[in-house]
């Protein structure tokens, strides 16, 4: 340890006074101890420190060891034993405990006065540090939430994409090369269109249709919605495509497209649908037969339902949620018998499922026929059937979650007056919910206001992650709506 080199000369005769003012500057707290370890006397430069700690006016007369937490102790103990054998001085990190908060971090070095036994510990406070270091946690957990869930959604969504009974198609928005497809496509399209060919989109269809399909994808690029096409399959041409039902091939299609951007990428999501199917009597294919028994047996509800919102058809998970003993009572109900708000919310699922085509994580509630009520989360999309459009609810039970991770997508009133309206007509809990989102609304939308619209700023504000005020945002129809279009 280095010290002066001549004390003596340099110090001059300090008096008690002197070395006292000068031992209470040196750090944020000084502790005086005697050979025993009890706190003689204690100083404090920092009076922020001071308030933090303060039962310190009851330390004089206590052993150092008795003022600090339980996992403390043994580094006291430590430092009284060293300073006593000569060891160089450390600095330790010791905890004191305060009733009804946070344990307070100090960090500590022990220094022996004179030949009489004393010491004096010197003590930095940590606090900064440590709320900094929090803050990092916090963050870190935020992240591994947000990246459990995104994993969660895909997970979701390829399911989906790989059960669709249609063909689905993931074009190069800038090449028009097919880039990947689900089963039902290989099936109809060959595994050479689909596998590593990166095929152009105009070798699929017949000549004289690849026009209406290059226009069907114009329009959605532009505008982000287009009506469907009908168009016709270029027929086969030898063995380039090995393995496809010939019947398949030079068959006519309808045809639908959706736009979506994965980073700075744009992608066409192509839904090709065989007019000539019979749905009655098509052989379902050995893998997608295994996927429809997954799903019969998945933890999660999968119900099936047409236009109109009845159930067609619902596994196992979805009738034990709804306290149905078979299908049968189901077939043919409206979905919101069961579902959300009578009403209300299937009708807002179904209006989005038709001018979207997918729904993500609707939040909403589900009835037992026996009043039992749980929270769900509901993902839907839009498939062709035959030529006619059929739904799929994916309907996830939520009850278990932190409310703070609870979230819904579904219209919200927008004043204290309509739900005041709504008396009456919904529960009590409907109500308090409402409320709280109006709340929450107004809150994140005075926030963008202050801000002047800076998200990150916004959510810092918050106290939210950017992915949950995002979440938010959507939520409430507080997002960009070219974001959203794209």
């Amino acid at each position: 340890m280095n010290a002066f080199k001549s004390p003596t000369s340099s110090l001059g005769d300090l008096n008690a006074e002197a070395a006292a003012t000068l031992i209470a500057a040196a750090a944020d707290v000084t502790l005086i101890l005697d050979a025993q370890g009890t706190v003689r006397d204690i100083a404090f430069q920092s009076p922020d420190l001071a308030g933090a700690l303060a039962q310190h006016a009851t330390w004089i007369g206590q052993k150092w060891i008795d003022i600090v937490t339980v996992e403390s102790r043994a580094k006291v103990e430590a430092m009284l034993r060293g300073t006593l054998t000569g060891a160089t001085p450390r600095w330790r990190h010791l905890n004191h405990p305060v009733a009804g908060a946070p344990d307070v971090a100090v960090l500590y070095s022990l220094v022996q006065l004179g030949d009489d036994g004393r010491f004096v510990a010197f003590g930095r406070d940590l606090r900064a540090i440590s709320t900094l270091q929090q803050r990092l946690i916090d963050a870190q957990q935020s992240l591994e939430r947000d990246y459990s869930r995104i994993r969660h959604v895909e997970t979701r969504y390829r399911l989906l994409f790989q059960m669709a009974s249609d063909a689905v198609l993931i074009l190069d928005g800038a090449t028009r090369r097919v880039i990947e497809g689900n089963p039902a496509a290989r099936q109809i399209l060959g595994e050479a269109t689909v596998r590593g060919q990166r095929r152009m989109l105009a070798e699929i269809f017949d000549a004289e249709t690849a026009p209406s399909i290059q226009a069907l994808l114009d329009t959605v690029r532009a505008s982000g919605r287009a009506d469907d096409v009908r168009a016709r399959l270029a027929p086969a041409e030898g063995d380039s495509t090995a393995g496809v039902d010939e019947p398949e091939r030079g068959r006519d299609v309808l045809v639908s497209a959706s736009l979506f951007r994965e980073e700075t990428t744009t992608l066409f999501l192509l839904r090709i649908a065989l007019l000539e199917a019979d749905p009655a009597t098509a052989v379902v294919p050995k893998l997608k037969s295994k996927l429809i028994k997954l799903m019969e047996s998945a933890p999660d509800a999968f119900v099936v339902t047409g236009t109109d919102g009845r159930i067609i058809t619902a596994n196992l998970a979805f009738l034990e949620m709804a306290q149905l003993p078979t299908e049968e009572p189901a077939r043919g109900e409206p979905l919101d018998r069961w579902l959300g708000r009578p009403g209300v919310d299937l009708d807002i699922l179904l209006a989005n499922l038709r001018q979207r085509g997918t729904i993500r994580l609707f939040a909403t509630t589900l009835r037992g026929e026996f009043g039992v009520s749980s929270d769900v989360e509901v993902s839907a999309a839009a498939v062709m059937n035959g030529g006619q459009p059929c739904y799929g609810f994916a309907i996830r039970d939520v009850g278990r979650r932190l409310s703070g991770e609870a979230h819904s997508e579904h219209m919200l009133p927008r004043s204290l007056n309509q739900i005041t309206e709504l008396i009456g007509r919904v529960g009590l809990k409907d109500l308090v919910r409402e409320a709280t989102d109006v709340v929450e609304r107004l809150c994140i939308k005075t926030a963008l206001e202050l801000t002047d619209d800076n998200r990150a700023s916004a959510a810092e504000m918050l106290g939210l992650s950017r992915q949950s005020l995002y979440v938010k945002l959507r939520r409430h129809g507080l997002d960009d709506p070219e974001e959203s279009g794209s």
